[in-house]
């Protein structure tokens, strides 16, 4: 057997051990610790920074409650969720470009939440990242966020305490910052997401599949093996409420995966084209893909044309267990949904990086002032089982990228480990300019980079928004088992604690 046979049956060995361990433990043992010493000093608090007045902005406020319910997703399957407002995903957010926008969060559940709004350009003090931007709402207790929405595009919110439990229960919402004045009169959002409803599908039993899909480079052997249902708007299968169009109408459809699993999702040859990615237009005209994969925490914009009267289908590609739960019929007149869904062929995939953003931050390759090297890897944490690393060391241990308000920054992803990270940053967007070191003819724009094995990325960022930020990878699995780093200010600090006595959990 020669090395990289031997090296690759070690690998798979230590994933089945460490997730054996994870899975047989409380959901979340870290966050432990401190943050470094940079994130602690400064000059001012990150809640003196970034203020936003909202002058004579119209106001949007919304109260929203973080309450348990039993949530049904089908015909004879339940969960016991925690939600926003009773519903999954969480009641809709839709502003205008330009609102102030106040959300009032209450917390009727017996543990601590947050609200982070993921995508959005905001003061660090209002990015809901417990023990770093502020402390976990208690018990009974209240928050309100504010924000100026800035920037039109498809945005989501979620918990970031304990976001790896959390956002697995439910706690998520739709949020949308419309343009002033509408392109599409039909706008209708989708959040996608995995669900473990039968809780033996987690044990010991498919331990086995993990290890083959390990061996074989399938860089989702851990999240497959985790969830047994799929959901769009916390439905499955024929609970899935379908979407009614004319023949020849057009909309824009938003997805948001919510999830920890890649989502393929295949669409009736011809009738779609991606419009925007993480909030961004794209230039998309020529591609004639219908498959589009959305990664965990990534947000696409679909112009969607419903081709003729007949019942057509947005479904999950069906090479992979539970995809006949994520199926979206598009109705037409007084049709019922209950023709049984055939999806088109799929022909060619459409990614976060297959598409050219219109508005770039850099219309040259920029010299940075801050060059930073992340190396996504696995590793094993004594008495804790798998890790998942950046640069051998685990969040709150991983070094920060230092920065100076102000500064260019130019970060390289490495993943040399056997499973997915998609990468997302808080409070800034990157543009991504090359993979595996062939440049891109048009630079994308995003907040949300997918890193697969033996992948390797190079983004620029301005430092324009002084605060503490994270980036971390959003399979919130692997955040939780330690793939978190921050962005570190000079001349600002956090006056938050980790743990402590507001059990403050940020990943």
């Amino acid at each position: 057997m020669n090395k990289k046979i031997i090296g690759t049956v070690l690998i798979a060995i230590l994933l089945v051990i460490g997730v054996v361990v994870y899975l047989n433990s409380p959901w979340n043992q870290s966050g432990s610790g401190s943050l470094p010493e940079g994130v602690k000093n400064g000059g001012k608090s990150i809640l003196e920074v970034g203020a936003q007045e909202k002058g004579d902005r119209d106001v949007k406020t919304f109260n929203l409650t973080a309450q348990e319910k039993e949530w049904k997703i089908s015909d004879g399957k339940s969960v016991n969720a925690w939600t926003y407002n009773g519903t999954v995903p969480g009641e809709p957010i839709t502003v205008t470009e330009g609102d102030y926008v106040k959300v009032n969060l209450k917390n009727e559940l017996d543990v601590l939440v947050t609200i982070h709004w993921h995508g959005v350009l905001l003061p660090n003090k209002m990015d809901g990242v417990p023990g770093l931007t502020q402390d976990a709402v208690q018990p009974g207790e209240s928050f309100t966020y504010e924000f100026i929405a800035n920037d039109a595009g498809t945005y989501w919110y979620h918990s970031h305490q304990q976001s790896s439990k959390q956002v697995d229960k439910g706690l998520y919402g739709p949020l949308v910052i419309e343009e002033k004045e509408k392109e599409y009169e039909k706008d209708e959002f989708f959040i996608l997401d995995e669900w473990a409803v039968d809780q033996e599908k987690r044990d010991l039993s498919n331990m086995g599949g993990m290890m083959k899909g390990a061996m074989s480079g399938d860089g989702e052997a851990d999240t497959k093996q985790m969830y047994d249902t799929f959901t769009v708007n916390g439905k499955s299968a024929d609970a899935i409420e379908p979407l009614k169009m004319e023949k020849g109408e057009k909309a824009r459809l938003r997805f948001v995966n919510a999830g920890y699993q890649v989502h393929k999702l295949v669409f009736p040859e011809g009738s779609m084209r991606v419009i925007a990615s993480d909030g961004e237009k794209v230039v998309s005209e020529g591609n004639t893909s219908n498959v589009l994969e959305i990664a965990p925490g990534e947000r696409f914009d679909v112009e969607f044309t419903k081709l003729n009267e007949e019942t057509m289908f947005i479904g999950q590609e069906q090479n992979v267990k539970n995809a006949e739960d994520m199926v979206i019929p598009i109705v037409s007149g007084n049709n019922a949904s209950k023709d049984k869904a055939v999806l088109a062929s799929g022909k060619g995939v459409s990614k976060g990086i297959s598409y050219g953003s219109e508005n770039t931050i850099f219309k040259e390759t920029p010299t940075p002032d801050v060059n930073y090297t992340m190396d996504l890897s696995m590793g094993m944490d004594m008495g804790e089982g798998m890790s998942f690393q950046i640069n051998d060391k685990t969040f709150p241990d991983t070094p920060p990228i230092e920065v100076n308000e102000g500064d260019i920054v130019k970060v390289t992803l490495k993943n040399t480990g056997r499973m997915n990270h998609p990468m997302h940053l808080h409070g800034h967007r990157f543009q991504v300019n090359s993979k595996n070191g062939e440049e891109f003819d048009q630079p994308i724009v995003k907040d949300l980079i997918h890193v697969k094995p033996g992948e390797e990325y190079v983004i620029y960022f301005k430092a324009e928004n002084p605060g503490e930020w994270l980036f971390h990878c959003h399979d919130n699995n692997h955040a939780d088992r330690g793939m978190v780093t921050i962005v570190d200010y000079d001349g600002v600090y956090s006056p938050f604690e980790l743990d402590g006595e507001n059990g403050n959990q940020p990943n």
